[in-house]
Protein backbone atom coordinates (compact mmCIF):
# COMPACT_ATOMS: atom_id res chain seq x y z
CA UNK A 1 0.00 0.00 0.00
CA UNK A 2 1.89 2.79 -1.48
CA UNK A 3 0.21 5.54 1.13
CA UNK A 4 2.19 4.13 3.96
CA UNK A 5 5.17 5.45 2.84
CA UNK A 6 3.54 8.54 2.78
CA UNK A 7 4.68 11.89 4.42
CA UNK A 8 1.71 13.19 7.13
CA UNK A 9 1.42 16.09 4.70
CA UNK A 10 1.00 14.17 1.71
CA UNK A 11 -1.54 11.87 3.72
CA UNK A 12 -3.39 15.52 5.37
CA UNK A 13 -3.96 16.99 1.56
CA UNK A 14 -4.91 13.47 0.55
CA UNK A 15 -7.76 12.97 3.25
CA UNK A 16 -8.62 16.83 2.93
CA UNK A 17 -9.33 16.48 -0.52
CA UNK A 18 -11.12 13.36 -0.02
CA UNK A 19 -13.66 14.73 3.02
CA UNK A 20 -14.03 17.95 0.35
CA UNK A 21 -15.55 15.30 -2.44
CA UNK A 22 -17.47 13.61 0.36
CA UNK A 23 -19.14 16.80 1.33
CA UNK A 24 -19.40 18.11 -1.81
CA UNK A 25 -21.46 14.97 -3.40
CA UNK A 26 -23.95 15.52 -0.56
CA UNK A 27 -26.03 17.63 -2.88
CA UNK A 28 -26.26 15.12 -5.33
CA UNK A 29 -27.17 12.51 -3.76
CA UNK A 30 -29.72 14.62 -1.98
CA UNK A 31 -31.22 15.66 -6.15
CA UNK A 32 -30.56 12.22 -7.32
CA UNK A 33 -33.07 10.97 -4.19
CA UNK A 34 -35.51 13.85 -5.58
CA UNK A 35 -35.50 12.83 -9.06
CA UNK A 36 -35.96 9.16 -8.24
CA UNK A 37 -39.40 7.96 -10.37
CA UNK A 38 -42.48 7.79 -8.10
CA UNK A 39 -46.05 9.71 -7.72
CA UNK A 40 -44.72 11.66 -5.07
CA UNK A 41 -41.40 12.64 -4.77
CA UNK A 42 -39.38 11.88 -1.06
CA UNK A 43 -40.49 14.73 1.31
CA UNK A 44 -37.20 16.83 2.36
CA UNK A 45 -37.80 15.98 6.36
CA UNK A 46 -38.03 12.10 5.15
CA UNK A 47 -35.08 12.34 3.49
CA UNK A 48 -33.35 13.54 6.13
CA UNK A 49 -34.53 11.45 8.39
CA UNK A 50 -33.39 8.53 6.71
CA UNK A 51 -30.09 9.98 5.98
CA UNK A 52 -30.08 10.55 9.52
CA UNK A 53 -31.15 7.18 10.70
CA UNK A 54 -28.25 5.24 8.94
CA UNK A 55 -25.74 7.58 10.12
CA UNK A 56 -26.98 6.90 13.86
CA UNK A 57 -25.21 3.91 14.47
CA UNK A 58 -21.91 5.26 14.00
CA UNK A 59 -22.59 8.48 16.15
CA UNK A 60 -23.64 6.08 18.53
CA UNK A 61 -20.86 4.19 18.75
CA UNK A 62 -18.47 7.08 18.41
CA UNK A 63 -20.15 8.98 21.61
CA UNK A 64 -20.10 6.22 23.69
CA UNK A 65 -16.40 5.51 23.00
CA UNK A 66 -15.29 9.24 23.90
CA UNK A 67 -17.49 9.54 26.79
CA UNK A 68 -16.61 6.26 28.32
CA UNK A 69 -13.80 7.70 30.77
CA UNK A 70 -14.59 11.23 30.09
CA UNK A 71 -16.52 13.54 32.98
CA UNK A 72 -20.04 13.85 32.70
CA UNK A 73 -21.96 16.96 31.31
CA UNK A 74 -23.80 19.34 33.31
CA UNK A 75 -26.68 20.88 33.11
CA UNK A 76 -25.62 23.66 30.97
CA UNK A 77 -23.13 21.35 28.84
CA UNK A 78 -26.54 19.65 27.95
CA UNK A 79 -28.38 22.79 27.25
CA UNK A 80 -25.31 24.49 25.29
CA UNK A 81 -25.27 20.98 23.27
CA UNK A 82 -28.88 20.96 22.23
CA UNK A 83 -28.69 24.68 21.05
CA UNK A 84 -26.07 23.65 18.85
CA UNK A 85 -27.48 20.39 17.83
CA UNK A 86 -30.48 22.05 16.86
CA UNK A 87 -28.82 24.66 14.43
CA UNK A 88 -26.08 22.73 12.75
CA UNK A 89 -27.42 18.89 11.95
CA UNK A 90 -30.77 19.60 12.07
CA UNK A 91 -31.85 22.84 11.26
CA UNK A 92 -28.97 23.75 9.25
CA UNK A 93 -29.90 20.54 7.16
CA UNK A 94 -33.47 20.72 7.11
CA UNK A 95 -33.16 24.24 5.36
CA UNK A 96 -30.73 22.88 2.60
CA UNK A 97 -32.74 20.05 1.82
CA UNK A 98 -35.36 22.30 1.22
CA UNK A 99 -33.34 24.85 -0.93
CA UNK A 100 -32.41 21.75 -2.84
CA UNK A 101 -36.17 21.16 -3.95
CA UNK A 102 -35.82 24.92 -6.15
CA UNK A 103 -32.14 25.31 -6.86
CA UNK A 104 -29.21 23.28 -8.95
CA UNK A 105 -26.50 21.83 -6.84
CA UNK A 106 -23.58 23.89 -7.99
CA UNK A 107 -25.55 27.34 -6.85
CA UNK A 108 -26.39 25.25 -3.06
CA UNK A 109 -22.98 24.44 -2.91
CA UNK A 110 -21.49 27.97 -3.54
CA UNK A 111 -24.44 29.65 -1.38
CA UNK A 112 -23.64 27.33 1.52
CA UNK A 113 -19.64 27.66 1.23
CA UNK A 114 -20.52 31.08 2.92
CA UNK A 115 -20.47 30.06 5.82
CA UNK A 116 -16.75 31.35 6.66
CA UNK A 117 -17.44 34.91 5.86
CA UNK A 118 -21.04 34.57 8.13
CA UNK A 119 -19.11 32.96 10.82
CA UNK A 120 -16.60 35.88 11.02
CA UNK A 121 -19.65 38.52 10.66
CA UNK A 122 -21.57 36.47 13.74
CA UNK A 123 -18.22 37.73 15.90
CA UNK A 124 -18.14 41.09 14.54
CA UNK A 125 -22.17 41.71 15.47
CA UNK A 126 -22.38 39.83 18.82
CA UNK A 127 -19.00 38.86 20.36
CA UNK A 128 -17.16 42.10 19.98
CA UNK A 129 -14.82 40.91 17.02
CA UNK A 130 -13.20 44.06 14.59
CA UNK A 131 -13.76 43.43 10.82
CA UNK A 132 -10.65 43.95 8.73
CA UNK A 133 -9.77 44.91 5.52
CA UNK A 134 -8.70 40.94 4.68
CA UNK A 135 -12.41 40.20 5.93
CA UNK A 136 -14.14 42.83 4.06
CA UNK A 137 -12.54 42.32 0.97
CA UNK A 138 -13.41 38.36 1.07
CA UNK A 139 -16.78 38.84 1.94
CA UNK A 140 -17.24 41.78 -1.33
CA UNK A 141 -15.39 38.68 -3.28
CA UNK A 142 -17.93 36.08 -2.07
CA UNK A 143 -21.38 37.51 -2.23
CA UNK A 144 -19.69 38.86 -5.84
CA UNK A 145 -19.46 35.40 -6.79
CA UNK A 146 -22.91 33.85 -4.93
CA UNK A 147 -24.81 37.23 -7.38
CA UNK A 148 -22.66 35.74 -10.81
CA UNK A 149 -24.22 32.19 -9.72
CA UNK A 150 -27.54 33.31 -8.72
CA UNK A 151 -28.13 34.81 -12.05
CA UNK A 152 -26.42 31.84 -13.66
CA UNK A 153 -29.10 29.45 -12.21
CA UNK A 154 -32.17 32.05 -13.22
CA UNK A 155 -30.84 32.32 -16.37
CA UNK A 156 -31.32 28.44 -17.03
CA UNK A 157 -33.97 27.89 -14.79
CA UNK A 158 -36.31 30.00 -16.12
CA UNK A 159 -38.52 30.42 -12.76
CA UNK A 160 -36.85 33.09 -10.91
CA UNK A 161 -39.06 33.06 -8.18
CA UNK A 162 -38.02 29.12 -7.65
CA UNK A 163 -34.65 30.22 -7.66
CA UNK A 164 -35.34 33.38 -5.03
CA UNK A 165 -37.16 30.84 -2.97
CA UNK A 166 -34.25 27.69 -3.10
CA UNK A 167 -31.45 30.57 -2.47
CA UNK A 168 -33.21 32.11 0.81
CA UNK A 169 -33.82 28.29 2.17
CA UNK A 170 -30.19 27.90 1.65
CA UNK A 171 -28.31 30.92 2.99
CA UNK A 172 -30.68 30.37 5.94
CA UNK A 173 -28.63 27.03 6.13
CA UNK A 174 -25.17 28.46 5.65
CA UNK A 175 -26.46 31.05 8.37
CA UNK A 176 -27.62 28.39 10.94
CA UNK A 177 -24.58 26.22 10.88
CA UNK A 178 -22.19 29.53 10.84
CA UNK A 179 -24.17 30.39 14.62
CA UNK A 180 -23.22 26.53 15.21
CA UNK A 181 -19.59 26.95 14.27
CA UNK A 182 -18.74 30.31 15.84
CA UNK A 183 -21.13 28.73 19.32
CA UNK A 184 -19.39 25.49 19.65
CA UNK A 185 -15.38 26.25 20.09
CA UNK A 186 -15.64 26.17 23.38
CA UNK A 187 -17.45 23.38 23.63
CA UNK A 188 -15.17 21.44 21.77
CA UNK A 189 -12.03 22.79 23.85
CA UNK A 190 -14.40 21.03 26.53
CA UNK A 191 -15.57 17.77 24.94
CA UNK A 192 -13.23 17.11 22.37
CA UNK A 193 -13.81 17.17 18.48
CA UNK A 194 -15.29 13.28 18.72
CA UNK A 195 -17.53 13.56 21.78
CA UNK A 196 -18.67 16.84 21.24
CA UNK A 197 -19.95 15.98 17.02
CA UNK A 198 -21.27 12.68 18.02
CA UNK A 199 -23.18 14.21 20.99
CA UNK A 200 -24.32 16.85 19.07
CA UNK A 201 -25.51 14.39 16.21
CA UNK A 202 -27.40 12.67 18.36
CA UNK A 203 -29.24 15.87 19.30
CA UNK A 204 -30.02 16.56 15.90
CA UNK A 205 -30.92 12.90 14.90
CA UNK A 206 -33.84 12.86 17.91
CA UNK A 207 -35.17 16.38 16.42
CA UNK A 208 -35.10 15.60 13.15
CA UNK A 209 -37.25 11.90 14.24
CA UNK A 210 -39.31 14.35 16.47
CA UNK A 211 -39.93 16.39 13.51
CA UNK A 212 -40.55 13.19 10.97
CA UNK A 213 -43.60 11.98 13.03
CA UNK A 214 -45.02 15.27 13.85
CA UNK A 215 -45.20 16.61 10.04
CA UNK A 216 -45.11 13.29 8.20
CA UNK A 217 -46.66 9.81 8.48
CA UNK A 218 -44.67 7.11 8.96
CA UNK A 219 -45.68 5.46 5.98
CA UNK A 220 -43.17 8.21 4.12
CA UNK A 221 -40.27 6.40 5.11
CA UNK A 222 -41.86 3.96 2.64
CA UNK A 223 -39.37 4.65 -0.04
CA UNK A 224 -38.16 2.73 -3.26
CA UNK A 225 -34.95 1.35 -3.19
CA UNK A 226 -32.63 3.88 -4.96
CA UNK A 227 -33.87 6.26 -2.61
CA UNK A 228 -32.79 4.02 0.48
CA UNK A 229 -29.65 3.37 -1.41
CA UNK A 230 -28.89 7.39 -1.67
CA UNK A 231 -29.83 7.83 1.85
CA UNK A 232 -27.49 4.97 2.55
CA UNK A 233 -24.89 6.58 0.71
CA UNK A 234 -25.02 10.24 2.07
CA UNK A 235 -24.78 9.45 5.47
CA UNK A 236 -21.81 6.88 4.98
CA UNK A 237 -19.74 9.02 2.04
CA UNK A 238 -21.08 13.14 2.54
CA UNK A 239 -21.37 12.39 6.53
CA UNK A 240 -19.71 9.64 8.51
CA UNK A 241 -16.38 9.39 6.21
CA UNK A 242 -16.13 12.72 5.65
CA UNK A 243 -15.92 13.88 9.51
CA UNK A 244 -13.09 11.65 9.90
CA UNK A 245 -10.91 12.25 7.02
CA UNK A 246 -11.33 16.39 7.87
CA UNK A 247 -10.20 15.48 11.43
CA UNK A 248 -7.61 12.90 10.66
CA UNK A 249 -6.40 15.81 7.43
CA UNK A 250 -6.35 18.52 10.22
CA UNK A 251 -4.39 16.40 12.69
CA UNK A 252 -1.59 16.29 9.94
CA UNK A 253 -1.81 19.19 8.30
CA UNK A 254 -3.52 22.29 10.50
CA UNK A 255 -6.78 23.55 10.37
CA UNK A 256 -5.77 26.51 8.16
CA UNK A 257 -4.34 23.99 5.23
CA UNK A 258 -7.20 21.56 5.54
CA UNK A 259 -9.83 25.09 4.76
CA UNK A 260 -8.05 25.42 2.01
CA UNK A 261 -8.03 21.83 0.37
CA UNK A 262 -11.75 22.11 1.18
CA UNK A 263 -12.27 25.04 -1.08
CA UNK A 264 -12.69 22.61 -3.94
CA UNK A 265 -15.45 21.61 -2.79
CA UNK A 266 -18.12 23.89 -4.48
CA UNK A 267 -16.28 23.17 -7.97
CA UNK A 268 -16.42 19.52 -7.85
CA UNK A 269 -20.43 20.04 -6.51
CA UNK A 270 -20.57 21.74 -10.30
CA UNK A 271 -18.85 19.05 -11.92
CA UNK A 272 -20.55 16.55 -10.78
CA UNK A 273 -24.21 18.36 -10.58
CA UNK A 274 -23.31 18.72 -14.84
CA UNK A 275 -22.24 15.99 -15.73
CA UNK A 276 -24.74 13.51 -13.63
CA UNK A 277 -27.19 16.10 -13.19
CA UNK A 278 -27.20 17.81 -16.21
CA UNK A 279 -27.12 20.68 -14.86
CA UNK A 280 -26.00 23.51 -17.39
CA UNK A 281 -22.44 24.87 -16.82
CA UNK A 282 -21.67 28.48 -17.94
CA UNK A 283 -18.54 30.87 -17.88
CA UNK A 284 -20.56 32.95 -15.50
CA UNK A 285 -21.36 30.21 -13.11
CA UNK A 286 -17.30 29.52 -13.00
CA UNK A 287 -16.35 32.88 -12.50
CA UNK A 288 -19.31 33.31 -9.66
CA UNK A 289 -17.47 29.74 -8.49
CA UNK A 290 -13.75 31.56 -8.87
CA UNK A 291 -15.14 34.69 -6.52
CA UNK A 292 -16.23 32.36 -3.55
CA UNK A 293 -13.47 30.12 -3.43
CA UNK A 294 -11.44 33.90 -3.47
CA UNK A 295 -13.25 35.28 -1.09
CA UNK A 296 -12.89 31.75 1.65
CA UNK A 297 -9.65 31.65 0.63
CA UNK A 298 -8.84 35.06 1.96
CA UNK A 299 -10.62 34.66 4.92
CA UNK A 300 -9.58 31.28 5.65
CA UNK A 301 -5.81 32.63 5.72
CA UNK A 302 -6.55 34.21 8.71
CA UNK A 303 -8.72 31.91 10.72
CA UNK A 304 -7.37 29.24 12.59
CA UNK A 305 -10.44 27.64 13.80
CA UNK A 306 -11.41 24.30 12.15
CA UNK A 307 -14.33 23.72 9.39
CA UNK A 308 -16.30 21.31 11.94
CA UNK A 309 -17.24 19.37 8.97
CA UNK A 310 -21.01 19.66 7.98
CA UNK A 311 -22.34 18.06 5.06
CA UNK A 312 -25.80 19.58 5.02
Amino acid sequence: MPWKNWSPERAGVALAILAALGFSFKAIFVKLAYGVPQTVPVDPIALLALRMLFALPFFVWIGFRSSRSAPSLSRGDWLMLSALGLLGYYGASILDFIGLRYISAGLERLILFTYPTLTVLIGVLFMDKHLSRRELGSLALSYAGIGLAFAHDIEFAGDSRAVLVGAAFVFGSSLSYAFYLAGSAPMIQRLGSARFTALAMLVSTLATQLHFFVAQPFSALVQPLPVYAYGAGMALFSTVLPVFWQSAAIRRIGPAKAVMMGTVGPVLTIFFGWWLLDEPLSLTQMAGAALVLAGVWLVSRRRTAPSRGFSG
